[in-house]
This record gives C-alpha cells, structure tokens and sequence, in this order.
C-alpha cells in the first residue's frame, strides 16, 4: 500500500492537499461556542497624579474611585496596586458570564460620577478606564 504513495509522489501531494483543504473548510465552520471564555472579564482603571507618591496616591485618588466602583453589578472583586510615581492601577475582575463591554460601561459611569472628587492633577492626567481581554487582543480603550 505504501509503495503507491512512494512510487506516485503527485498522488501523495494532492491527497495531502485534499485533507488540508477539507480542514480549513471545517475550522471556519466551527461555532463560537466551541472556544468560550475562560478567563473571567475584568476592566482596569489606570490612573496618574503627577508629584504625589504611593501613599498620597491611594488617599486622594484610589479610595475615592473604589468607593465608587464597590458594587458594580457582576463584580466579583477588586484590587489596586500604587506606584511612588503617582500612578496607580484598579482591577475589577467580573464574574463569568457577565459582558466584558457592559461591565466597562458600568466602570466608566461609576469613575465619571466621581471625577470632582478628585485632585485636579489627577484629572488633568486622565483616569483611563479600560476592558481587558484576556487573549491575544489588543485591549479596548473606554475613554
């Protein structure tokens, strides 16, 4: 059986080519269904205030917003990491099954309904709330 492929080697080539094509055709017609999310949806919020270090940074600025985003319908839990440059990251991770865009437009209205709270550094530098995708992505930016 084997001694057809080796003498016919056009044969062997097309046959392969056969299978490839008959492959592609069926990976494209897979559903979305067979690769779900795995990863839990979460929305940062990365803020800067210029001239201030960490503990001034959570203070002013990362207190404010958490109070504010605590409770964000499908939130599971939060947590925040402060530099000694003024910056500063908020993590909302989601439960799954919530929409990643509806929990980021969420975030954004509970960080807006907070912004004059804040020290004017803060908000001159910008508050960037942001969806992450836990894939090979780019994020998408909510501003």
């Amino acid at each position: 059986m084997t001694s057809k492929f080796i003498h016919r080697p056009v044969l062997s080539v097309v046959i392969s080519l056969f299978i490839t094509l008959l492959g592609y055709i069926a990976l494209k017609q897979l559903p979305m269904t067979q690769f779900p999310d795995i990863a839990p949806p979460e929305v940062n919020v990365t803020t800067k205030y210029t001239g201030a270090n960490a503990e001034a940074c959570v203070k002013a600025v990362v207190t404010q917003l958490e109070r504010a985003i605590n409770g964000v319908p499908g939130m599971a839990y939060m947590s925040s990491v402060s530099g000694n440059d003024g910056s500063s990251v908020i993590q909302i991770i989601f439960k799954s099954g919530t929409d990643p865009e509806i929990a980021a437009v969420n975030v954004q209205n509970r960080v807006a309904s907070t912004l004059d709270e804040l020290p004017e550094e803060a908000i001159k530098a910008g508050v960037i709330v942001e969806k992450v995708q836990n894939s090979m992505l780019l994020p998408k930016h909510i501003e």
